[in-house]
């Protein structure tokens, strides 16, 4: 539709964008909200899954709009709800579904499907970026790679005495992957953009790890957890579909229009940070110690995490993201990307680590990002030469150079193997849904 000129996208916003914006120049004339409970006031009881619902309603709620709420309870007084997370005074109208709301488990990923080669690529986050940088506060985007590192902390990060050193503080949905790192004394705490369906329980009995209500329930929500993911943590890595040579990158592809998330939010270095930690110093280049030292700004460690092959064959680096081809003919003023280059800090695929941030010109930006992008019409042009020298001066790193032997990347170092497995650790709190049931 969008190709043929019958629908019309001004930009794909990120979700703090969008949020500003409704209180700026999209000021919503009418906003439809869900919730678990509502009493017969109007106060409404969004449980775990209260994500952006407050700042959809409030620019709604106070310039004259209409909020309308579906829920699945209607209860008599608010004494019989567990707790008010949206007041009556913002909402116009209540609406009893005829059946609850569908909620999918968009962030649970069977640890079946994960591979060698993800457990290799997570060794070298763990390794290379992780450990030598310090990293204390992150956020992992959704997928096997992440998966995966989250799966090896208790093994190979364990290996490496990293516990109570790096991934300490998260600003992630709850990962059912995350359950054995927890359960293993890595993670301090985590704040939530969302829920995860079949993590209530453990959540609940986890108040020392997750933000939680008095009744025990997730206290989610997107626009804080999107502020601390842009300003507070010390690293974002995920994944994408497409990278170009300067190491733009975007998942909206020919024939398919992919939201980006919170990526482009937490996947760029915000100016107006002023704190300082280890990892974000890290990232400066000059070490002079007289006062200039004073003056240079650390930097966000934006990490990209990709295979240089996608399923199917596609290749993920390509000479021009099909994101322009798209903008040009659907009228967009600007090719949706979701991360822009130079907000890159490091490039992580099968083949090796960039170290972005050190690159001292775009010409060595794009001789990096080749060094690690296979075989590939981008990686085709990288020179041995160049990249020997490249390893030498620290540019870009290899597994071997990193003290990890390829050999080692197998499954038997994740933590858990299976959904199973996941229930195991979680001492039977977690409930995963239907769908990742085996048994």
């Amino acid at each position: 539709m969008l190709e043929d000129g019958l629908l019309e996208i001004g930009a794909i916003h990120t979700y703090i964008e969008l949020y500003s914006r409704l209180v700026v120049d999209l000021i919503p004339n009418v906003v439809l909200a869900a919730g678990f409970m509502a009493d017969r006031a109007g106060n409404i009881y969004t449980g775990p899954s209260t994500e952006d619902t407050p700042a959809l309603i409030e620019p709604a709620a106070f310039s004259d709009g209409i909020v309308i709420v579906q829920v699945n309870q209607l209860v008599d007084d608010v004494s019989e709800l567990p707790r008010v997370d949206i007041p009556a005074s913002w909402v116009d109208f209540v609406v009893v579904a005829d059946k609850p709301f569908y909620i999918e488990p968009l962030f649970t990923r069977d640890p079946r499907h994960i591979k060698p080669v993800h457990v290799l690529m997570a060794m070298m986050a763990i390794r290379g970026i992780y450990e030598k940088h310090n990293v204390q506060s992150l956020n992992h985007g959704i997928g096997f790679n992440t998966a995966a590192i989250e799966l090896i902390l208790p093994t190979y990060g364990e290996s490496l005495g990293l516990k109570g050193k790096i991934c300490r503080n998260w600003t992630l949905n709850p990962h059912p992957t995350l359950i054995p790192a927890i359960e293993s004394g890595w993670v301090e705490s985590v704040h939530c953009f969302g829920t995860e369906l079949g993590m209530e329980n453990y959540i609940a009995a986890r108040p020392d790890v997750f933000f939680t209500g008095r009744d025990g329930s997730l206290r989610s929500n997107r626009q804080l957890c999107q502020l601390a993911g842009q300003y507070a943590v010390d690293l974002f890595i995920g994944a994408t579909l497409q990278v170009d040579g300067d190491g733009h990158s975007s998942t909206v592809t020919r024939g398919r229009l992919a939201g980006f998330g919170g990526a482009p939010n937490m996947g760029h270095d915000p100016r107006g940070r002023r704190h300082a930690t280890p990892a974000w110093l890290d990232m400066r280049q000059q070490n002079e110690s007289g006062p200039d030292a004073y003056l240079e700004r650390g930097k966000k460690l934006v990490v990209q995490m990709v295979e240089t092959f996608q399923e199917g064959g596609k290749p993920t680096f390509v000479e021009t993201l099909d994101a322009v081809e798209v903008a040009k003919k659907s009228g967009m003023p600007l090719a949706p990307i979701m991360i822009y280059g130079d907000d890159v800090t490091h490039l992580l695929t099968e083949e090796g680590i960039a170290y972005l941030y050190k690159a001292r010109s775009l010409e060595e930006r794009q001789a990096m990002i080749a060094a690690v992008a296979g075989v590939t019409v981008i990686g085709l042009r990288h020179n041995p030469k160049d990249t020997a020298r490249m390893r030498r001066e620290g540019l870009i790193a290899l597994p071997e150079d990193l003290g990890i032997r390829r050999t080692d990347a197998s499954r038997e170092l994740l933590a858990a193997k299976s959904i199973a497995d996941l229930v195991q650790w979680s001492g039977g709190l977690y409930s995963p849904p239907a769908k990742f049931r085996s048994w």
